[in-house]
C-alpha cells in the first residue's frame, strides 16, 4: 500500500499568476498536484487548500493553523505532509513548524521561484521532490525546506537570491539531502535541528532593529514605547552594535525586555569577544541575549514563541539558547 501524503496548499509564487496590477495566487492545491509527474508511483496524494496569499503577507495565525493541520492528518495515519508556499518567508514557516511539532511526521515545504504561466516553471520539480522527500525511509520527521533538488533543514535553510532557482542554502552547514532522478543521497541526519516548544496562539509582538554606522538609541526607544514583546537586534560581525544601541539594550534589558542580538552576516554564529558598549562581552553582560547563527528573522520566530511559552526573563533566556540536539 503506497504512503498517504497531504498537500497543504498556501499560495504563494507557484500558485501565482500574471494579473492586472501583479501577479498574484490563483491557482488551487490540486491544480498544483495536476501539473506533477505520476506523484501517484511515490505516494497517495490529498490535498487541503489553508490559504490563498502571497507568502510576504504569511503571519503566525497561519502558522498555526498549519500546525494543527498536520497535527490531525498525523493522528488521521498520514505518513508525511508536503506544504506549497512562497518563497519569501517559506522558511520562517518552516523554522516556526519545527519549534513546535514534536516528531509527528516528516513535513516538506516548498514553492517556486518561476510562476506557472512562466517559461520553465520549478513549481512541478519541487513538488515532486517535496513528495519524494516525505516519503523517503530516512525522513521520519522534523521539517524541512525542499526546492532546486537540495533537502534543507528548516532552520538552517535561507533565501540568497531574490529570483535565482538556486536561492536556497544553509550557510553555517549543509543541505539534509540531494535529490537526483534516481534517489535521495542523504548528506546529514534526516531530523530536527531545533528545540520543541509546547505552545498554541503565538501573539507575541517582537520587533527587529538593525545596527549599522551611526545608528543611534531612538530605534529601540520607539519599539519599547510601541509595548514590543521582545527585541531582536540584528548587529554586525560576531554581535556588535553601535554604542549608543548598546546602551539602549542595557536600558531594555533592565526593564525585563528580552533582547536578542544576531550578526547581519550570512554564516557564522555570534559569540561575546569585544568589549566597550557595543561590544558582544558587553552585551550579555547586560543580560542580552546571543543568537547563535540565526538570521535577525528566525531569531524573532524563536523569541516570538520562547515569549507566549514563558513570562520570566531567565526562563526566556534559558529556553531561547537551548537547542535539542548539535547541528
Amino acid at each position: 500500500m503506497p504512503p498517504t501524503v497531504v498537500v497543504f496548499s498556501t499560495g504563494g509564487t507557484i500558485a501565482s499568476t500574471s494579473a492586472t496590477g501583479g501577479a498574484t495566487p490563483s491557482k488551487r492545491g490540486a491544480e498544483l498536484v495536476e501539473a506533477v509527474p505520476e506523484p501517484e508511483s511515490h505516494a497517495e496524494i490529498e490535498v487541503e487548500e489553508v490559504a490563498q496569499i502571497p507568502s510576504y503577507d504569511m503571519g503566525f495565525e497561519t502558522m498555526a493553523e498549519l500546525t494543527a493541520a498536520v497535527r490531525r492528518v498525523a493522528a488521521d495515519g498520514a505518513d508525511g505532509v508536503v506544504v506549497t508556499h512562497g518563497t519569501d518567508t517559506i522558511e520562517e514557516s518552516a523554522y516556526f513548524l519545527d519549534l513546535v511539532l514534536d516528531g509527528e511526521i516528516p513535513v516538506a515545504f516548498t514553492g517556486a521561484q518561476r510562476r506557472p504561466d512562466e517559461v520553465s516553471p520549478d513549481g512541478p520539480a519541487n513538488l515532486l521532490a517535496a513528495v519524494r522527500a516525505v516519503t523517503h525511509e530516512r525522513f521520519d520527521d522534523g521539517v524541512y525546506v525542499v526546492t532546486n533538488d537540495e533537502i534543507h533543514a528548516a532552520r538552517d535553510v535561507t533565501k540568497t537570491h531574490t529570483s535565482a532557482l538556486e536561492t536556497f542554502d544553509s550557510p553555517s552547514t549543509a543541505p539534509v539531502a540531494t535529490v537526483t532522478r534516481s534517489e535521495i543521497r542523504i548528506v546529514r541526519e534526516p531530523r530536527s535541528y531545533s528545540a520543541t516548544f509546547d505552545v498554541g496562539e503565538v501573539t507575541s509582538d517582537i520587533a527587529i532593529v538593525p545596527s549599522g554606522a551611526g545608528v543611534g538609541r531612538r530605534p529601540v526607544e520607539r519599539a519599547l514605547e510601541g509595548g514590543v514583546d521582545g527585541l531582536v537586534v540584528d548587529g554586525t560581525g560576531l554581535g556588535n552594535t553601535t554604542s549608543a544601541l548598546g546602551d539602549a539594550i542595557a536600558d531594555a534589558v533592565a526593564d525585563d525586555t528580552p533582547v536578542v542580538v544576531t550578526s547581519r552576516c550570512q554564516a557564522g554564529t555570534t559569540a561575546p569577544v569585544y568589549g566597550g558598549d557595543g561590544g558582544g562581552s558587553t552585551l550579555r553582560s547586560h543580560g542580552a541575549i546571543h543568537g547563535d547563527d540565526l538570521p535577525a528573522h528566525k531569531a524573532r520566530i524563536k523569541l516570538a514563541v520562547v515569549c507566549s511559552v514563558a513570562d520570566d526573563v531567565e526562563e526566556r533566556r534559558r529556553l531561547f539558547a537551548g537547542e535539542r540536539a548539535e547541528r
